[in-house]
């Protein structure tokens, strides 16, 4: 594929909703090298008013979209059941595509939207803003150097709240199809931790229960064995009175400890190692503040896609890297429904 290095990235975005406002910022930090080109959205109202915003045209069906645009690069910001048509409609007019998180709800969707990028030859980008958090970043440097030695355990929290209201705005919400639970929707980023820091995971066993009126879960505990021998677990519920209360991982190992904390893993709250490094002194300097379980990933994250369809790097996070956080979620999935452990790799 052809480097983009003689003008602007023709971008549009597909899906005005929640997370949208995280892209429109990003974009707007990266003008530069991104121009918005147009905006998509099933709802009228809704894309009247972003259309109006920022002065594209505004396209209620994707396709018209690809058509009339011929943007460089799409951003699908709906709801994650529809992102493997959306890809692959994309892919067939060469657009490369970021998807928001999870990249589909089904494994075979997910294998579908790999084979249809590499067959376009455009690219895959499976959006983990997490991995940009200057506090992870820290903490995926010392597992890197074998500062924890051979890691113990591991921990994860997701504690927030939906409340019925959220499940509410939208139909597709809290659906098997459209949108998946706890686990696959609000808790995606934090899987993706479970391979990405720690390592290739042989086994998990997840129980899950609903609380609200909705089809999927909003509460569940999954535990964890890796292939390198670590054990671990997470517990994850959206039932948290009353606000957003934790979003925190802790690893322990022979060598060191390391807890980060905040509501979205954004400060670190221990860090103690046998041997210190001249880096440890950064760990003040990288929390920070946020309201928000999003955190401020996003912009870092389109710098790397731009660096990327430059020519000038390598994507981190491709189709095949979004599957490793995919196969894991359906793991986890196939464990609560039969009432027992599930080795990875899956057979299908």
């Amino acid at each position: 594929m052809k480097p983009i290095t003689d003008r602007k990235i023709r971008h549009a975005l597909v899906g005005c909703g929640r997370v949208a406002r995280n892209h429109f910022d990003a974009i707007a930090g990266h003008a530069d090298n991104l121009e918005l080109v147009a905006v998509c959205d099933n709802d009228a109202r809704t894309l009247a008013e972003r259309r109006d915003r920022y002065k594209v045209p505004g396209y209620l069906r994707l396709e018209e979209l690809l058509t009339r645009e011929q943007p460089d690069l799409v951003a699908l910001c709906t709801p994650s059941g529809i992102h493997p048509d959306q890809t692959i409609l994309a892919a067939k007019h060469g657009v490369h595509v970021m998807t928001e998180k999870p990249m589909a709800t089904r494994w075979r969707d997910g294998l579908r939207m790999v084979k249809a990028c590499d067959e376009a030859h455009v690219r895959l980008f499976v959006i983990k803003q997490n991995r940009c958090n200057t506090t992870l970043r820290l903490l995926k440097r010392a597992i890197e150097e074998k500062r924890f030695g051979k890691i113990h355990l591991v921990h994860l929290n997701i504690f927030w709240t939906r409340p019925q209201e959220y499940y509410d705005q939208a139909k597709w919400r809290g659906t098997w199809e459209r949108d998946g639970g706890a686990f696959m929707n609000q808790a995606s980023h934090y899987i993706d931790l479970l391979d990405w820091l720690i390592g290739p995971v042989e086994m998990v066993h997840a129980m899950m229960s609903t609380t609200r009126d909705i089809e999927v879960e909003d509460t569940g505990v999954l535990n964890v064995r890796w292939r390198n021998g670590a054990l671990g677990s997470m517990s994850v519920t959206m039932l948290t009175y009353p606000k957003n209360l934790e979003g925190s991982i802790t690893v322990l190992g022979e060598k060191g400890s390391a807890r980060i904390g905040g509501v979205a893993v954004n400060d670190i709250r221990l860090w103690e190692f046998d041997q210190p490094r001249n880096y440890d002194q950064q760990i003040h300097q990288a929390n920070y503040k946020t309201a928000s379980v999003n955190g401020f990933g996003h912009a870092p994250y389109y710098k790397h896609v731009i660096e990327v369809l430059r020519g000038e790097a390598e994507p981190e996070t491709d189709g095949r890297e979004g599957l490793k956080s995919l196969e894991i979620l359906i793991a986890a999935y196939r464990s609560a429904r039969d009432g027992n452990a599930v080795g990875l790799p899956l057979e299908y």
